[in-house]
């Protein structure tokens, strides 16, 4: 029985990869030289918060509760 599918790797793991690439290039376009920038300053770092990011956006909230019907109807 194979838990990865196609719906699980696009609404889990794909946001998680976009983050982490999302990471890099924050990193590598805008980055921190001096060093004393936490996250931009390195690279793995940057990639890290970046995928921690796309893992935060991709779990799923609370699923709505279904409209509950009356149970005495006027």
């Amino acid at each position: 029985m194979c838990i990865i599918t196609k719906p699980f790797f696009i609404k889990r793991v794909l946001p998680v990869i976009g983050g982490a690439l999302l990471g890099y290039a924050y990193y590598y376009f805008i980055g921190c030289n001096s060093g004393t920038c936490p996250i931009t300053s390195n690279p793995y770092v940057s990639v890290a918060y970046g995928a921690s990011i796309g893992a935060i956006l991709a779990v799923p909230s609370k699923k709505k509760k279904k409209e509950e019907k009356d149970e005495y109807p006027d």
